[in-house]
């Protein structure tokens, strides 16, 4: 069994229920559904496919809203504008370039950069540094020269946008994902754990159970980073804009932090942005991008997601299967790196109970390690330490079900009747989850019904 869970993008060439399948078949877990692009009739469409394709082939999967945020970008433009490094250029929301030759911009910034601050244009290829502000006008220094396009993206390393992470086009994302079949919610543009408060008062205020995903792509998170990991469901390693932000260098560093804190807080962890970018054109990755996954896989992530690939490349379903070939080979030859493992949070009585699970297992060589799980708590936890025993969850809710579906190595069945403890092992036999004879860990909680009570650790003979 893959241990590693697949995220694949939605896009025009995956936006059908036979593709959509496929790609379960060939070991999709989740699916992201980027609000950046479609409508809301299309994400009905697409939602509805997704659940009928897992229901078809007997599995559970997540469905991952991905809400725009404050992705500021140029403005419309005829033509592409030539920019030279030394010659200075302004920009201004809502100008006309050919009438002022003020380069437009859609988000006004104004009011929130400062000389000295930089600016980088179309995912960092024209570099620039602000030189000064007037008018509503921005000046800024170019620092080499490239041509830019109409509606290409702005970063901004040095400005702090804490308060506007959550847009109109947001709060509209957010209310409609409250009223369909939806299990995560990512954030973009994190600045701080403040942020991911405010969406869950929203959440929770819209009477959603979606839990959150904090995308880590900016220097205000990373410097808040465990703050952000507590206050989250699950993180993205959204390595894209993180680049350009902080420099593509810092990247590897970042992702090797941020696992081994998501790892210590039971958190689950995702790796994104072009792990197998040659299959948007080609059959076959780099031999760097196959290293890329493997290393994470390594390293201990939740999931490995799939952008363009999946969403836009020629060869969706071949890129899944790809992805999860490099992952059971990786999993198959090298232990995860125990370098996060001495960090793992055991100050709760049910992180205490899933770490003493781990050991007992190992010492009466069990087949599984069983999580009863009201929230999928446990089996979280079990899963943040990385066993070799396979893990499987035992849940009461599809929602919780289709939650697990992004955790590493958890395998999860539905029980239709909590009744606790009672008989979980015929009833795991029966899902065929164990097989008679073999020896399995349980942990629960006596507390039937109760999130977080775990408090049992039972050893059972099938």
């Amino acid at each position: 069994m893959k241990q590693t869970k697949i995220i694949a993008t939605v896009g025009p060439v995956s936006s059908s229920k036979e593709t959509i399948k496929a790609m379960i078949e060939r070991g999709a877990n989740t699916f992201r559904l980027n609000f950046s692009h479609g409508t809301h009739d299309e994400r009905h469409e697409q939602i509805a496919w997704i659940r009928e394709s897992a229901n078809e082939l007997g599995t559970s999967v997540a469905i991952l809203q991905d809400l725009q945020g404050p992705k500021i970008r140029l403005g419309d433009f005829e033509d592409a504008i030539e920019i030279h490094a030394g010659e200075e250029i302004r920009l201004k929301m809502g100008e006309s370039f050919a009438e002022s030759g003020i380069i437009p911009l859609q988000y006004d910034i104004y009011p929130r950069v400062e000389v000295g601050h930089r600016l980088y244009i179309f995912d960092g290829k024209v570099k620039t540094h602000i030189t000064k502000k007037e008018d509503g006008i921005i000046y800024a220094m170019p620092e080499n020269s490239g041509k830019v396009t109409k509606r290409k993206g702005l970063n901004l390393p040095d400005t702090d946008f804490t308060g506007e992470v959550i847009t109109e086009k947001d709060k509209a994302d957010i209310t409609f994902g409250a009223t369909v079949d939806l299990d995560y919610v990512a954030l973009s543009f994190v600045n701080n754990a403040s942020d991911i408060h405010d969406l869950r008062a929203m959440l929770n205020e819209l009477g959603s159970d979606a839990h959150i995903v904090a995308k880590i792509e900016t220097i205000a998170a990373l410097n808040d980073i465990e703050n952000i990991i507590k206050a989250s469901d699950a993180i993205m390693v959204a390595r894209g804009d993180m680049a350009v932000e902080v420099g593509a260098e810092v990247v590897p560093i970042e992702q090797r932090r941020i696992v081994s804190l998501c790892r210590k807080h039971a958190t689950p962890v995702i790796i994104a942005t072009q792990m197998l970018a040659s299959m948007v054109d080609m059959m076959e990755p780099s031999r760097a991008e196959v290293s890329d996954v493997a290393t994470a896989v390594i390293m201990g992530t939740d999931a490995v997601m799939l952008s363009d690939e999946t969403a836009n490349g020629a060869y969706p379903v071949q890129a899944v299967a790809t992805m999860a070939r490099i992952a059971e080979y990786a999993e198959a030859h090298t232990p995860v790196d125990t370098l996060f493992l001495d960090s793992v949070d055991t100050e709760s009585l049910q992180a205490s109970m899933c770490s003493a699970a781990i050991h007992i297992a190992n010492d009466v060589k069990a087949s599984t390690i069983i999580a009863d799980t009201q929230t999928g708590g446990s089996a979280r936890h079990i899963a943040a330490r990385r066993p070799s025993t396979p893990i499987a969850a035992v849940t009461y809710s599809q929602r919780v079900a289709n939650q697990l579906a992004l955790v590493r190595g958890v395998r999860t069945v539905i029980r239709e009747e909590n009744t606790g403890n009672e008989k979980l092992s015929s009833f795991v036999r029966e899902a065929g989850l164990v097989e008679a004879g073999n020896t399995v860990v349980i942990v629960a909680g006596n507390q039937i019904g109760k999130a977080g009570g775990t408090d049992t650790v039972k050893v059972r003979i099938i």
